[in-house]
């Protein structure tokens, strides 16, 4: 354990210790806390109980005001070490040196809801994350997607209140489908490349550890001799990136709302830790009007074709915090946390990010002193002229001001020696004016650039998404123009969207972006390392099951780190084939396919084809082929897929052969399974989706 994991857990315990008696919060011991004091058994309450209103008292004022956004988040420790030196580009300490890891914090959450909302709605995912650097805290405050709604900070308050619910009936949670936010997209044509993000998959991704992050807004490195480059930071899982569906996503909502966080923590807690790369795309500062859109434009990427993003580090997430409200909710992010060699550029909305995230955390955690909470607490001494004010807990000595000779002159300021932080010299003049460059106007050409660098069936995907937001719209006038925003991107979107919302085809504008890609941004071309390390694999089973063979790929699954669990229509036991019982993990009933990756019909001689009867079973096995998930059926399990009816799909119908199509792999022998068998399914598994799979008869 590190010295400032260690530290935290000790601060928390101190304040909070487990075990003794029960005290009050003066530290008086109690012997009894099931009944108020009382005048006589049926007597009024008594006012000088105090441990009854202490306690009262405590929980009536539990609650803090939760976040104006990224309200609902889920996080964990870890830490970061860089792969060398970047000494060459910035002088930040933590990318420095590959033998000093560097503790983190990583909070992840979604934008719109609420605290108690679900995890698997169609939204933007913050990607916050906490350096405690040998130099200061740095905190790299990003989303899961690199660019932004809106160019302007000031639009933010407009932006927010239009996504948010709609004030009379507070509908609805969590969810961007509604007349506000359409309204707003559709009148401030800025928004189109972000809502072209928000209507892919990347808005619904399987895991936090699937997901990309980035910081969105373009920053600058400052080296030692002062020399300053333009960086865009990106995180990339090693788990590849990952997403829902659409309807599984909403089925997720309901099965399981805590789908992302629970998966974030149990992977933890399995030892699986989450890995990510830390990614920069690097530009010259004389490189900075060498492209047709304007670096400090937050609406805009870098193609990674153009500049590609250079791998620096990784970071590691291993430890689940203690307590969630002391840790994940009281963490304060703030991205004017910054350190010597990191530093700021002039985008408009990365400014206003800098006063609104501070000014937050003065309501939200009661006044200045929330970086001495724990999990906000710098490992390095912290040295202010800071006093009192609410929650102070430090014992402050000496003097409280600068210059002083009284106090020996202490704290110092740092010499000009490179070790202190300074401000990039950056020459800024002109008029005081309320006008935006004209180098921000182009809103259309980087949202033609990822509609055209999308899969088939990612565009199938925005297309049905488009159709559902706005379907929610009661606004035919907002539809329309919506419609018409998405012909300036590319005139068949329009008119395939147009269709599916009941308002006229828009005109073609006449011309049209460049029809130009970057495969980069396809989730179909993330898929990362191949691995099927935690993906959850759900094997059917009854009586009869051939025991044998689900036991040996079952471990063989597990083996590649694949996790697995047999699903029965009752929890217990089942028979298997061999006479035996075998442990069923979870019940069908409390499941469903959504909440797995993959799909496993074990078969037996009188097992698996008294499932294709059931109904239970087969609306499992028929979401799972619907929603293109790795499907594998051994001896009798071909029979399942077979009463499917996938129209044109190959089986395996020879003994003892094994037959992959589109992510379903059959084997009709009986006994143990295949060589072949477990590797066409293992990559089947790491393809994660299967499309372009025939239709099936049910």
């Amino acid at each position: 354990m590190t010295d400032h994991k260690q530290r935290q857990r000790e601060a928390y315990r101190a304040a909070d210790p487990a075990e003794g008696p029960l005290t009050t919060d003066q530290g008086v011991v109690v012997d009894h806390t099931d009944d108020s004091l009382t005048a006589g058994e049926r007597g009024p309450t008594l006012m000088e109980d105090f441990h009854f209103r202490e306690k009262l008292t405590h929980f009536d004022h539990e609650r803090i005001p939760e976040r104006v956004v990224h309200a609902r988040g889920a996080g964990a420790y870890g830490y970061f070490e860089p792969y060398e030196s970047c000494a060459e580009f910035t002088r930040a300490a933590f990318l420095q040196d590959p033998s000093v890891r560097t503790p983190v914090f990583v909070r992840f959450s979604t934008v719109q809801g609420p605290r108690g909302s679900a995890d698997t709605v169609r939204d933007v995912r913050g990607f916050a994350t906490k350096f405690y650097t040998s130099q200061g805290n740095f905190d790299l405050v990003g989303n899961n997607m690199p660019v932004f709604f809106i160019q302007d900070g000031i639009k933010f308050p407009d932006f927010v209140h239009a996504l948010k619910p709609e004030p009379h009936n507070e509908i609805p949670t969590g969810a961007s489908a509604h007349d506000t936010l359409w309204d707003f997209a559709s009148l401030q044509p800025e928004t189109t490349h972000m809502m072209m993000w928000l209507m892919s998959d990347r808005a619904i991704p399987r895991s936090y550890r699937m997901m990309q992050g980035f910081g969105v807004h373009t920053f600058r490195f400052v080296a030692a001799d002062g020399h300053g480059t333009f960086v865009k930071f990106h995180w990339k899982p090693k788990l590849g990136v990952h997403s829902l569906v659409w309807d599984e996503a909403q089925e997720c909502g309901g099965r399981d709302p805590d789908f992302n966080r629970r998966d974030l923590w149990d992977a933890i807690e399995a030892g699986e830790y989450p890995e990510y790369e830390l990614g920069v795309q690097l530009v010259p500062e004389e490189d900075e009007f060498a492209f047709d859109f304007d670096l400090l434009d937050a609406t805009k990427l870098i193609p990674e074709e153009r500049v590609p993003v250079r791998p620096v580090g990784r970071m590691v997430l291993d430890r689940n915090p203690e307590n969630f409200f002391a840790e994940t909710e009281q963490v304060a992010f703030h991205l004017g946390n910054a350190v010597p060699g990191i530093d700021f550029t002039n985008d408009p909305l990365l400014q206003a990010r800098l006063f609104s995230y501070l000014d937050t955390q003065l309501i939200r955690l009661g006044g200045p002193n929330f970086a001495q909470l724990p999990v906000n607490r710098p490992v390095v001494p912290v040295r202010t002229n800071q006093r009192d004010g609410y929650h102070q807990t430090a014992i402050h000595t000496g003097t409280s001001y600068t210059p002083n000779s009284v106090g020996g002159g202490c704290p110092v300021i740092a010499g000009a020696d490179g070790y202190a932080f300074s401000h990039y010299a950056e020459r800024v003049d002109g008029a005081t004016i309320r006008r935006r460059s004209p180098s921000f106007d182009d809103h259309y050409t980087q949202a033609a650039l990822f509609w055209h660098s999308m899969s088939d069936w990612e565009r199938r995907h925005i297309v049905d998404a488009f159709r559902f937001e706005l379907g929610r719209v009661t606004s035919v006038a907002v539809r329309e123009r919506m419609a018409g925003n998405l012909a300036e991107v590319d005139h068949d979107l329009s008119a395939a969207v147009a269709e599916g919302i009941g308002v006229p085809v828009p005109p073609h504008p006449g011309a049209q972006p460049p029809r130009t890609a970057s495969p980069a941004l396809s989730i179909a071309n993330l898929r990362g390392d191949g691995s099927v390390r935690t993906r959850q694999v759900a094997a059917l089973v009854c009586d009869g099951v051939d025991a044998q063979a689900l036991t040996q790929v079952r471990e063989e699954l597990a083996a590649a780190g694949a996790v697995v669990e047999a699903l029965a229509a009752h929890d217990g036991k089942v028979t298997g084939s061999d006479g035996n019982g075998y442990v069923v993990d979870r019940a069908l009933p409390t499941v469903a396919s959504v909440l797995y990756d993959a799909v496993l019909l074990p078969g037996g001689p009188v097992g698996t084809p008294k499932l294709a009867g059931e109904d239970a079973p087969m609306r499992f096995l028929r979401g799972a082929y619907r929603h293109g998930k790795a499907i594998g059926a051994l001896g009798s399990g071909v029979g399942m897929v077979v009463a499917l009816g996938p129209q044109g799909l190959r089986v395996s119908s020879e003994y003892g052969s094994v037959c992959s199509d589109q992510g379903v792999v059959t084997a009709t022998a009986t006994g143990p399974a295949s060589e072949e068998f477990t590797r066409e399914f293992l990559q089947a598994i790491a393809a994660h989706r299967h499309w372009g799979r025939p239709a099936t008869r049910c």
